[in-house]
C-alpha cells in the first residue's frame, strides 16, 4: 500500500510540474456519460487559467477559480459512441473509447460489493461475459473526516471474460438485463464497502438536521482525521476496561490463562466455567462480551452408545468467526481460518468411547463478531447414521483478549463512506443509484426507518438532479438469530423499514426472501437479484410494459374467525409456489398478541387467512422470520411477495439507537 500511496503522490506531482490541467478521476478511457442529461466535467488548473473542454461537436470554456477549481457543463448528449473527451488549458489531455449511455451508482455493503468471480456458476457467467458496452469503474476504498473533493485513483474497466470478475455482481447482473432489452451502452460506478451501516454514508449536514442523529454529530463537529483516532482510542480503553471487569467476574482474572494450552483435555474440571448458547455469536449474546477481540473456549459433553463407539464419525459446527481449532476428546479434528466456511470435520473412530466424550473448539475473532454462529441444524455430530446435535449449552471461557487498538474504521464515525467515496463522485451525471445494505442496521431496524430515507433525501439534494430513480434490494433470508413472532426478529423489522421506504417518490425494491440462504450471509444467487432489480427499472425507467413486483399487501378484513387480505401487483393473478398449491408463511394473533401458524388459501386477488386456535383474529403476519425462505406467496409472473405484518405491536429494535461505532 506504501508502494501505492508513493506513485500516487509522485504522479500527481509530475501532472502538477508539466501541465496546467487535471480532471477528475471519473473522467478516463472508456468511460460512460449520461445521456439526455447535462453532463458536469470538473477538476484543477492554474488559478485564473482558461479551461476549453470538447466532445463530440461541443466546445465549452471556464476559467479555474482562485483555488483552481473549474467545472462545465456539457449540453445533453443521446446515446452513442466512442468518443473523444478533450481537455486543454496548458496542456491537453485526451480520453479515448468515450461512450454515452446510461449510468448508474451501485453502493451499498458486502452483498453489493460481491464479486461476479464469487457467485453460483462463476465460470459460465465469467466466459460468457462479453459485454464492451458495459463498462465499471470501483471507486477505492477510503475513509476521510472532512467532504473529500477528489478520488485517489480508479479507472473504467470494459465488460469481458478478462475483467467481469471484479465487477459488483448484482451491478453487472442488472445491467446485463438492461442492455439486452436497450442495447444502448451502461456505466456502472461501484462504491461499497462490506459490513457498514448506512450511517456512514451520509452527510453530515443532513444527519446534523436530524432529531435522531443531531446529538451524535454534535461529538464528532470537531474532528479530524487525527482526532477520530484519539476519540476511538479513549472509548476501546473504556470498554475495555468494562470487558475486562466483567471476564473477571465470570471466570476469575483474565490474566491466568497459564492451564489454557489443556483445555482440549477431557479431564478438564469445567463445572465451573459459564455457559452460552450455541450457535450464536459472543456479542450478540447477554454474556458481557460485547466488545472482546481475542480468543474463546467452548466445551461440551456428549454421549454414545456401546454401537457408535470406535466407529468414524463427522462433527458440523456451523460457521466460526473468525478462527478455529477443533479437538474431540484432546484430539485435534480440525482448523479453518476462513470467518464464514461452514466446518465439517472428520473424527477417527478409534477416539470415540462408548459414553462420555468431549469436543472442545477453541475460536480466535479478529474483530467484529465473534464466536460460533449459523443453524443450530448445521451443529451435530454423525455417526453410524446416528445424529447427535450439538447445538444448545456449551461451557466457555476466555482464553486472551487483543489490547490492539485498530485504526479507524468505518462505522466507527458517520458519515466517512460518505465523504471519501460519494462526495468526490458528484455531480457526476447518473441516472439512478441501485443500493443493497441494511444488514448492518438490523440491530437498530426500526431507526432505520427514518435513518434510509434520510439517505435518500441526502444523495438527491448533494445531486440537485431532482427525485432520482433510487432502487434497493429488501433484506435476504438468513438465520442471523433465529428471530421469528415468538422471539422478535430484528431482519423482520428492518424488511419492514425498507418497505416502508417505498413510500418515497421513485423508489423500487427487489424482493429477495425466497433467494436467500439461511447459513449464508452472502447467497451466491445474484443473478436474479440484478434481474429483479433490473425489472423495476425497464418498467419505470425506461418504459417497458412489465410487472415488475410481487405482491404488496394493501388491506384486511376480519369476518368471524378469518381475515381477508386484499393486495396491490398482483399481475395476472396470485399463486403458491408449492407443488401442492398449499401456502407457507402465514401466521395469525388475537388480541393477545399470541401468534399462531395459520392455514391460507388464495381466492381470486384475496388471501384468506384463519386459525383453529385463534377465534377473534386482529393480526396477521407473513414471512415474519429472519429466514423467511420457505414462505411462497407470488404472483404468477414468478415475483415473491414481500414480507409484512398488519399489526404494529412493539418490536425488539425499537429502542436501539444510533451511538458512535467504537
Amino acid at each position: 500500500m506504501k508502494k501505492v500511496v508513493f506513485f500516487s503522490l509522485c504522479l500527481m506531482a509530475f501532472v502538477s510540474c508539466f501541465g496546467n490541467v487535471r480532471v477528475s478521476t471519473l473522467f478516463s478511457d472508456h468511460m460512460v456519460l449520461q445521456r439526455n442529461k447535462t453532463i458536469p466535467v470538473w477538476g484543477r488548473a492554474d488559478p485564473g487559467e482558461n479551461v476549453v473542454v470538447e466532445f463530440n461537436r461541443q466546445s465549452k470554456s471556464v476559467m479555474a477559480d482562485s483555488s483552481g477549481k473549474w467545472k462545465v457543463r456539457l449540453d445533453p448528449e443521446k446515446e452513442g459512441g466512442p468518443f473523444k473527451l478533450i481537455i486543454k488549458a496548458g496542456n491537453k489531455l485526451t480520453f479515448r473509447d468515450v461512450m454515452v449511455g446510461e449510468v448508474w451508482i451501485c453502493s451499498g455493503q458486502s452483498n453489493m460489493e460481491f464479486m461476479v468471480k464469487s457467485v453460483a456458476e462463476a465460470e459460465s457467467e465469467i466466459a460468457e461475459a462479453s459485454y464492451p458496452l458495459i463498462r465499471h469503474f470501483t471507486v477505492p476504498k477510503e475513509i476521510s473526516a472532512f467532504p473529500e473533493d477528489e478520488l485517489k485513483e480508479g479507472h473504467w474497466d470494459v465488460c469481458s471474460p478478462e475483467t467481469v470478475g471484479g465487477f459488483t455482481a448484482v451491478g453487472y447482473f442488472f445491467a446485463r438485463e438492461i442492455f439486452n432489452e436497450i442495447n444502448i451502452p451502461i456505466g456502472l460506478i461501484n462504491a461499497t464497502w462490506g459490513g457498514t451501516v448506512v450511517e456512514t454514508w451520509t452527510s453530515k449536514n443532513t444527519l446534523e438536521r436530524s432529531e435522531d442523529f443531531a446529538d451524535v454529530m454534535a461529538e464528532v463537529a470537531s474532528f479530524n482525521q487525527d482526532s477520530l483516532f484519539e476519540a476511538k482510542k479513549r472509548a476501546w480503553e473504556k470498554n475495555l476496561s468494562q470487558l475486562t471487569k466483567k471476564i473477571e467476574s465470570l471466570q476469575g482474572s483474565v490474566n491466568n490463562f497459564t492451564d489454557a494450552d489443556q483445555w482440549m483435555k477431557t479431564d478438564i474440571d469445567d463445572s465451573n466455567w459459564p455457559h452460552m448458547k450455541l450457535p450464536g455469536q459472543w456479542e450478540k449474546q447477554d454474556k458481557g462480551l460485547k466488545y472482546l477481540n481475542g480468543s474463546v473456549w467452548f466445551r461440551k459433553e456428549f454421549t454414545l452408545g456401546r454401537e457408535e463407539a470406535g466407529r468414524p464419525a463427522k462433527i458440523h459446527l456451523a460457521m466460526i468467526d473468525d478462527i478455529d481449532w477443533t479437538y474431540v476428546n484432546g484430539v485435534q479434528v480440525g482448523t479453518t481460518d476462513v470467518w464464514n466456511k461452514k466446518r465439517i470435520y472428520e473424527v477417527p473412530g478409534k477416539i470415540l468411547l462408548s459414553g462420555k466424550n468431549v469436543v472442545a473448539i477453541r475460536a480466535i475473532d479478529g474483530g467484529g463478531g465473534g464466536g460460533i454462529y449459523g443453524n443450530a441444524a448445521d451443529m451435530q455430530i454423525t455417526v453410524n447414521r446416528k445424529k447427535i446435535s450439538l447445538a444448545g449449552k456449551w461451557s466457555f471461557k476466555v482464553d486472551s483478549m487483543s489490547v490492539k487498538i485498530q485504526g479507524v474504521e468505518p462505522n466507527d464515525f458517520p458519515c466517512l463512506l460518505y465523504n471519501a467515496m460519494i462526495n468526490p463522485v458528484i455531480p457526476y451525471a447518473m441516472q439512478g443509484v441501485i443500493w443493497y445494505q441494511g444488514e448492518s442496521n438490523a440491530v437498530r431496524a426500526f431507526q432505520y426507518r427514518r435513518a434510509f430515507p434520510m439517505l435518500i433525501w441526502d444523495w438527491r439534494d448533494h445531486w440537485a438532479t431532482g427525485d432520482f430513480p433510487f432502487y434497493f434490494v429488501q433484506l435476504a433470508s438468513f438465520n442471523e438469530d433465529n428471530g421469528n413472532s415468538k422471539n422478535g426478529s430484528a431482519w423482520a423489522e428492518l424488511r419492514e423499514a425498507q418497505l416502508m421506504t417505498l413510500s418515497l417518490p421513485n423508489t423500487g425494491m427487489a424482493v429477495t426472501a425466497d433467494i436467500g440462504d439461511s447459513a449464508d450471509i452472502h447467497p451466491l444467487n445474484k443473478q436474479d437479484v440484478g434481474k429483479r432489480l433490473a425489472a423495476v427499472a425497464l418498467k419505470n425507467v425506461y418504459g417497458k410494459n412489465i410487472v415488475c413486483y410481487g405482491p404488496l399487501f394493501q388491506s384486511m378484513d376480519v369476518k368471524g374467525n378469518r381475515i381477508i387480505l386484499s393486495f396491490s401487483d398482483t399481475g395476472s393473478g396470485l399463486m403458491a409456489n408449492d407443488k401442492y398449491g398449499y401456502l407457507k408463511g402465514f401466521e395469525i394473533a388475537g388480541a393477545d398478541s399470541i401468534f399462531h401458524f395459520a392455514k391460507a388459501f388464495i381466492e381470486g386477488d384475496e388471501v384468506i387467512v384463519f386459525s383453529d386456535s385463534v377465534n377473534d383474529p386482529v393480526a396477521i403476519r407473513y414471512g415474519w422470520a429472519d429466514n423467511a425462505g420457505e414462505d411462497n406467496l407470488y404472483n404468477k409472473e414468478g415475483y415473491p411477495a414481500s414480507p409484512f405484518r398488519t399489526d404494529q405491536w412493539k418490536g425488539i429494535t425499537e429502542e436501539e439507537k444510533y451511538t458512535i461505532g467504537l
